[in-house]
């Protein structure tokens, strides 16, 4: 399959577009960049699919401009990048930048509006309400596996995120291995001296 010709506006054209959308839908224009560490998956019978999502950001605080920094990243990528609102809460909508080439086959019936020019696809979501939650016991017990793929599974880390404002970049598997290692290796020795 192979990607059409598109150019990606700058992240303020695109958050213009998006924040306009949201108004045009009854949503708040007032927005949280979220990330996979904020995200708080649940087993719960009554939700669809028998799990709840919920959020936080009391424990992993995102920092600021982290929605564009995750934005310019996503860019440098040949696939759909796509601006996503999982709900409200308190009167802001909660949103994420996703990217894969996954989204490629999503359309209106899934709820996405498609920019195939800037290969973005706009998801405004409905009217769900999502709780925060601030306790660190139920943070702790949230679903970190054997659940079903969603499509948030597709976001940012904030992992990525504190890489980027630490290296310009965010690091490889090889590089974070490396930094653990002489992180332990300075502890060891410090503690000789």
């Amino acid at each position: 399959m192979s990607t059409p010709n598109f150019t990606r506006p700058s992240f303020s054209e695109a958050l213009n577009v998006w924040t306009e959308l949201l108004a045009r839908q009854g949503w708040p224009k007032d927005l949280i960049w979220l990330f996979d560490e904020n995200l708080c998956f649940e087993r719960r019978v009554e939700s669809p699919g028998g799990l709840h999502i919920a959020y936080q950001t009391v424990f992993t605080p995102p920092p600021p401009e982290s929605g564009q920094m995750a934005y310019d990243y996503f860019c440098e990528f040949n696939a759909r990048l796509v601006l996503y609102r999982l709900g409200s809460s308190r009167g802001r909508s909660l949103c994420f930048v996703l990217c894969d080439k996954w989204f490629e086959s999503k359309g209106e019936a899934e709820g996405y509006i498609r920019r195939d020019d800037w290969l973005i696809s706009f998801r405004p979501g409905g009217p769900e309400e999502i709780e925060e939650i601030t306790e660190l016991e139920r943070w702790n017990g949230r679903l970190l596996r054997d659940r079903p793929l969603h499509e948030l599974d597709f976001c940012m880390t904030l992992k990525g995120i504190h890489e980027i404002l630490a290296h310009d970049r965010v690091l490889t598997t090889y590089e974070r291995y490396a930094l653990r290692f002489l992180h332990g290796w300075r502890r060891l020795l410090g503690r000789k001296r």
